[in-house]
């Protein structure tokens, strides 16, 4: 008894129209901007503490409207950020630095 393994057909009626085989394309991946990692100005300078007094340092953590900088945008780290903020808020209480500019 000579058992024969039959394989399932795979279309046998195929159509007029037979699937063509596309040539692989290389995977070409757009290149992104890569941007430098930032680098802690603070740190940079070896500063130790913020001081409040120094007040053309602060100012370039602030926007021109008056708001802080983010750490994502300055690139401060998070030691730093804190001393910033704490020095940006007490200068703004001084008068040294304005809460927020007139609107024209």
């Amino acid at each position: 008894m000579s058992e024969e393994i039959k394989t399932p057909a795979a279309n046998t009626a195929a159509p007029a129209a037979a699937k063509t085989e596309r040539p692989a394309r290389p995977y070409m991946a757009k290149k992104r901007f890569e941007s430098r990692r930032k680098v802690c100005k603070v740190c940079a300078e070896k500063i130790e503490n913020v001081d409040y007094k120094n007040f053309q340092f602060i100012k370039s953590f602030t926007m021109e409207s008056g708001k802080i900088l983010s750490r994502r945008i300055t690139g401060t780290c998070a030691k730093h950020q804190r001393q910033i903020t704490k020095a940006v808020k007490r200068d703004r209480n001084l008068a040294i630095l304005p809460y927020s500019l007139p609107k024209k």
